[in-house]
């Protein structure tokens, strides 16, 4: 058995990914790290936990040692030392944080005011959003994990630009996100009262995942592409829906836009190109490693509206990185992740 494990793991991501884990045909949890409960029994944070996974927190140097691959799901700067502590030790890491998703270092400094504390290991990092850029992930000893919202938003958008069929200028993506998105600590904005029948804009242009979906979307429509990003907090605890916008070229068809999706994501276990008529709803993708897409042109603007829905904590954080880990260790990629979502 592959031992896993899970530095940070009473933050919500890393705790869904202990709950994941936890029915890998191939790995177990070795280890579990916790500032704020080490020396203490992870069911003490979680009760639905108890007598399921009774681990003691432990500090980081104790989880690597007792691992063959790392997880870190920590907030963004904390990652680089100990990718770097992994990375000596031969082990595998996996960064569910920001630290390794930029090319630049300048967009790093820019919107994480961080520096690359070891160039030549970010060099080496593959950006985890398997479903365009799987080779990239496969045999890599250490891969950054997508952002929630960025891989919302880059689904979404991927087959259209990579197409050629939309501008890569002017494209809009207005979302909105289930509050564990925020993390554990609270804040005003995820106070009970404050949340509650709500729903509103944050971050309004000026969000950190900006800078990783433009990169992406370039990568992917080989011109640099830019975007404008509005994220909406809405009273549930999980799920993001993305409903992105973007001009089609002249002449560009429903039945080429299709065939465009098909092409790159026909053979892709987990996502769902939702019928003609249909469209994207967290509530279908609750629980799940799914992202489902749906495809709308509205044809009095010429204008595409590819709207993606994904669960935040799975196919944005934890589901993808048990995804990533999967290929980077040569396992069935699906392993551990077909559980069906609820049905309601």
């Amino acid at each position: 058995m592959i031992r896993a494990g899970i530095i940070g793991a009473t933050g919500y991501a890393g705790a869904e990914l202990v709950r994941i884990l936890s029915g890998h045909p191939d790995a177990e949890i070795s280890a579990v790290g916790s500032v704020s409960y080490e020396g203490k029994p992870l069911s003490g944070a979680y009760p639905a936990y108890y007598r399921l996974c009774d681990k003691i927190c432990e500090n980081e140097k104790d989880v690597i040692k007792k691992s063959d691959i790392v997880f870190a799901a920590l907030p963004s700067g904390l990652s680089q030392k100990i990718a770097q502590e992994c990375f000596c030790a031969g082990k595998f890491f996996i960064d569910m944080g920001a630290d390794f998703r930029f090319k630049r270092e300048n967009d790093y400094r820019r919107w994480y005011h961080g520096k690359f504390i070891f160039p030549e290991l970010h060099e080496k990092a593959a950006y985890g959003l398997p479903e365009l850029f799987r080779e990239n992930i496969k045999g890599s000893r250490l891969v950054a994990n997508p952002g929630c919202y960025a891989t919302a938003v880059s689904l979404a958008l991927a087959p259209a630009l990579e197409s050629g069929l939309i501008s890569p200028d002017g494209i809009i993506a207005d979302c909105s996100s289930g509050v564990t998105g925020s993390g554990r600590k609270i804040t005003q904005n995820t106070h009970f009262p404050e949340l509650n029948e709500s729903m509103t804009a944050y971050k309004a242009g000026c969000h950190r995942h900006t800078p990783e979906m433009e990169q992406t979307l370039s990568t992917v429509s080989g011109k640099e592409t830019h975007i404008t990003f509005v994220p909406h907090l809405i009273p549930v605890s999980r799920g993001i829906l993305a409903t992105c916008y973007a001009k089609l070229k002249p002449g560009v068809t429903m039945e080429q836009l299709r065939n465009a999706y098909e092409k790159r994501y026909g053979r892709e276990f987990f996502i769902r190109l939702l019928p003609d008529g249909c469209t994207a709803d967290i509530k279908n993708v609750r629980l799940s490693n799914f992202c489902d897409i749906s495809l709308h042109i509205d044809s009095h603007t010429k204008t595409l509206i590819a709207v993606s829905a994904i669960d935040n904590m799975v196919k944005g954080a934890a589901g993808q990185a048990m995804q990533n880990m999967n290929l980077m260790l040569g396992l069935d990629e699906k392993a551990g992740l077909t559980s069906l979502p609820p049905a309601f």
